[in-house]
């Protein structure tokens, strides 16, 4: 037995270590027996360092190098040597060297993993979910889970060094829905009310500016019971920042500088600053998203003028019902197969487009299109200028009400770009997208929601539309975008109960439900609340953005599935009569015996 503590890590061992005695403590990466002599790369969080047993250094031991198996949890005393040139394996930090085991201790055995224990596996998420013990041991998993630590430090010095203080805040609150459904939670001193969790900390930390914090961050768990993707999981954590006494301009100079410290910090990346700035309306009409990727070209362009009065019946009738007609331009892609743009077709329907128009410019500039029969020469050659097509592109063209047209073709530039490979995955493109409209209609509901949320602060020049034209007014509302990705958003917030009372009157609250959802905030607005604004990031999506990897999965320790479901722990699950009883809740599913 190794009586010695460990006093080394396997990836920090350098050239500079050679003739040092070490004690190791690690998992077995690797082993192989090459007859006399027995390898084994042995692994830890700081890398991985190869291992020599041999019968004439490791004596007794030897027999423990040659029974031990992948992942056993292995303790190894012996020196560092140099390898000789010939062995050297330069794809290993500790390539130059090796330790000659003078004792192996086993520690744990182990079974024979489900997959892998290497980077880029091929194996199904389920199964790295259910094991995720073992997948979190792949350095690929671990380098992730470093980076997030390394960021979150990055962004509390950050802070710190500005003034701002850290404060918790509730993770029991009043359930206000609006918007995403709330996570309840049963409360058993108080039979029949209901706790709910956070979607935000977004009232608490405004009653921390009316409490005169004026600079307040948090890195706060948040929960959301909605639809999942990629980018979104139940419960996620995200960077909560608020700030008194400030506008929009101090705000953003304040987060550019965020940016430009964790990346440095973090990656060593120069990030250029200020940001460029987009409108909503422009971000719209220019790329189809409210959060473009700017990594690539490929804008969209408005041909709604050019064609009205052709003899193409299904632009005219749209023009005529107040839709548009717009497009895109692929470069050098005129000779794009049939089959492909057959299957375009279908993807613009997708998002709810009920045709796409191609023109196909020749390498001699003449033109191929199933509707060029419609227009005279005259007007194909405006509906070209007009798309700034050259010889070889390919323009495609979308006719339908505004808001399905641009959704549609914003989602067509990005497939085209990943087809195209027009994608600098190096890139870093960051953008503010700003002046969001403060209102949306729902369908759903025949009435106007909060685009981003009702404690936004219209623009000065709009409140008198509030109640009359909400559809004209504009919020004091921004988004950090990276690379097509939203990151983060914010506004300045609405600090007096007037303007308050008016934008919950806009999205249809009585006087009565916002006295009851809300009255604790608006009556604090009544006890000298200063103008106040902030934003919040979403970790989980920067992280991903900056791990470059495509699943905010990889870069939280224990997600969800998109169902809600942890494959590990089988959460959630059903729990006892006498806890149910104990909240004073009956469930009303039956199970499949009665």
């Amino acid at each position: 037995m190794i009586s010695a503590k460990r006093n080394a890590h396997c990836g920090r061992l350098t050239v500079e270590d050679a003739g040092k005695k070490v004690v190791l403590c690690g998992w077995v990466s690797k082993r192989r027996d090459h007859g006399g002599l027995i390898f084994v790369d042995l692994r830890d969080r700081s890398g991985i360092v190869q291992v020599v047993a041999d019968p004439e250094t490791s004596g007794a031991d030897f027999k423990v190098a040659e029974d031990i198996r992948n992942e056993y949890v292995v303790k190894v005393s012996g020196t560092i040597r140099l390898r000789d040139e010939a062995t050297i394996n330069p794809n290993l930090a500790t390539g130059r060297i090796e330790v000659v085991a003078d004792g192996i201790d086993v520690l744990n055995p182990a079974k024979t993993p489900p997959f892998y224990i290497q980077d880029d596996i091929d194996t199904d998420e389920n199964l790295r979910l259910k094991y995720r013990y073992l997948d979190l041991r792949r350095p690929e998993m671990q380098r992730n889970l470093i980076l997030r630590h390394k960021v979150t430090k990055l962004m509390r010095d950050y802070f710190d060094s500005r003034d701002f203080i850290e404060i918790e805040t509730p993770m029991l609150c009043k359930s206000t829905p609006e918007g995403a459904r709330d996570y309840l939670v049963p409360s058993r001193v108080n039979p029949g009310k209901f706790y709910a969790l956070p979607q935000s900390p977004q009232i608490f930390k405004q009653i921390l500016m009316v409490a005169g914090m004026e600079r307040y961050f948090q890195i706060a768990r948040c929960f959301r019971d909605e639809d999942l993707r990629a980018d979104r999981q139940p419960e996620f954590t995200q960077l909560d920042i608020e700030m008194s006494f400030v506008e929009v301009d101090d705000i953003l100079e304040m987060m550019e500088g965020l940016m430009q410290h964790i990346f440095k910090g973090a990656l060593d990346r120069d990030i250029p600053a200020p940001f460029y700035r987009m409108t909503w309306d422009d971000a719209m009409n220019n790329y189809g998203s409210d959060k473009p990727d700017l990594r690539f070209e490929m804008p969209l362009f408005d041909a709604t003028e050019v064609v009205k009065g052709s003899n193409f019946k299904v632009f005219n009738t749209v023009i005529e019902n107040g839709g548009v007609v717009k497009g895109l331009v692929v470069k050098g892609y005129s000779a794009i197969p049939r089959r492909e743009l057959d299957g375009l077709v279908e993807f613009v329907g997708i998002y709810g487009a009920k045709g796409l128009a191609w023109i196909q410019i020749q390498p001699d500039g003449s033109v191929k299109s199933p509707i060029a029969k419609f227009f005279s020469e005259e007007q194909m050659a405006k509906i070209v200028a007009t798309a700034k097509a050259e010889n070889n592109d390919l323009i495609l063209m979308v006719a339908d009400k505004w808001a399905t047209t641009v959704q549609a073709l914003g989602a067509l530039r990005i497939e085209m770009a990943k087809r195209r490979n027009l994608i600098d995955l190096d890139k870093l493109a960051f953008l503010w997208v700003v002046d969001f409209p403060m209102f949306e209609y729902s369908e759903e509901d025949k009435r106007w929601v909060a685009m981003h949320h009702p404690f936004t602060m219209p623009r000065e020049e709009d409140l008198d539309k509030l109640l009359t034209d909400p559809g004209k007014v504009y919020a004091k509302a921004y988004d950090m975008v990276l690379n097509g990705t939203e990151i983060g958003g914010g506004s300045i917030r609405i600090h007096r109960r007037d303007i308050q009372k008016k934008i919950f009157a806009a999205i249809g609250l009585t006087e009565e439900e916002a006295e009851q959802k809300f009255g604790f905030m608006m009556g604090a607005f009544e006890y000298g609340a200063p103008p106040h604004g902030g934003l919040a990031f979403g970790l989980d999506r920067l992280i991903m953005i900056m791990a470059k990897r495509d699943s905010i999965r990889d870069v939280i320790a224990f997600p969800k599935t998109q169902s809600a479901s942890c494959l590990m722990t089988q959460a959630p699950d059903t729990v006892d009569d006498k806890q149910l009883r104990e909240l004073h809740i009956r469930t009303r599913l039956l199970n499949k015996k009665e």
